[in-house]
């Protein structure tokens, strides 16, 4: 008989809503995007979160984090990045994982390093009642997680889910709407330029920014950019600001001459936040970031 153990975990459970419509409708290609995904933005996320993938079972994935501050983190990030992939799928197409965190005790098969047990059944059930794209927990985590800024826990209330005995009180993770704390930045200014001397400077309402789901566009092109960059090396829609769940990120629009963080080249579709501070280079022109 295999040898198992029991330990405290904070679990996180991932569906894909509409899966069965989506292979009707293309099953290759939903193969492949699911796939992507998985290889892509679930296992970098939750490598970073410091967390494990326990394993894929079709649309469904299954992670442990040794911690709920750590396991809520990491599903925020997970939306972000599931987010900034959407982008470049047609709508029809677009993966809309539900994400439910719970923190238990789980069984650990010694073997396989599998877990099972009432923890991981109830994240499973708590999945079951987030939205589409989100996130939901349970009062356990509520109560031991910290939120980012800029996002709360919005009470859903008891819920008793198919196949469990007693209530479940989730909370959903969503956007705040609280005004900005003191000091923090309001709008995010670029201001920089090219090593000839040529100086660019330009603003981001983070309001604007926030009531954008689209983002706003940075290019050389003014009929198609949010924020016009009139240099050669900018392509016509080069980058695209986007407020998202980990703060504003920048992504590159696949373009000629690259974008840059902190002297990292960003991938295309792939995108990275920023924070007054930081430097980000889009073709030759260099910015210093502040908020103001």
């Amino acid at each position: 008989m295999a040898s198992m153990q029991r330990r405290l975990a904070a679990i996180v459970h991932a569906d894909l809503a509409g899966f069965t419509r989506m292979m009707e409708s293309g099953e290759t290609r939903t193969f492949r995007h699911l796939k992507t995904a998985q290889n892509e933005v679930w296992r970098p996320a939750i490598v970073a979160g410091g967390g494990r993938l326990v394993g894929t079972a079709g649309d469904a994935m299954l992670a442990e984090f040794g911690s709920p501050v750590a396991a809520v983190s990491a599903a925020i990030d997970i939306q972000e990045r599931m987010a900034a992939f959407n982008r470049g799928l047609d709508e029809a197409q677009r993966l809309m994982f539900r994400i439910g965190v719970h923190l238990g005790e789980v069984i650990v098969d010694e073997e396989d390093q599998n877990i099972f047990g009432d923890g991981v059944n109830l994240a499973a059930r708590i999945q079951t009642l987030a939205e589409p794209g989100g996130i939901a927990v349970s009062r356990a985590v509520r109560d031991l997680a910290e939120i980012k800024v800029d996002y709360a826990f919005v009470d859903g209330g008891e819920h008793t889910p198919k196949n469990v005995s007693r209530p479940v009180h989730i909370y959903h993770v969503r956007a705040s709407d609280r005004p900005a704390r003191p000091g923090k930045a309001a709008v995010l200014r670029f201001e920089g330029g090219v090593a000839a001397g040529q100086k660019f400077a330009f603003d981001v309402p983070l309001a604007t920014l926030k009531s954008r789901p689209g983002g706003m566009m940075i290019g050389r092109a003014a009929d198609q950019c949010d924020l016009v960059l009139p240099h050669g090396t900018v392509s016509r829609r080069h980058a695209r600001l986007v407020l998202g769940m980990a703060g504003v990120e920048i992504e590159d629009e696949d373009s000629t001459n690259g974008t840059w963080v902190n002297g990292v080249a960003l991938r295309a579709g792939t995108p990275a936040v920023v924070r007054p501070g930081d430097r980000v280079r889009i073709g030759d022109v260099e910015f210093g970031i502040k908020q103001v």
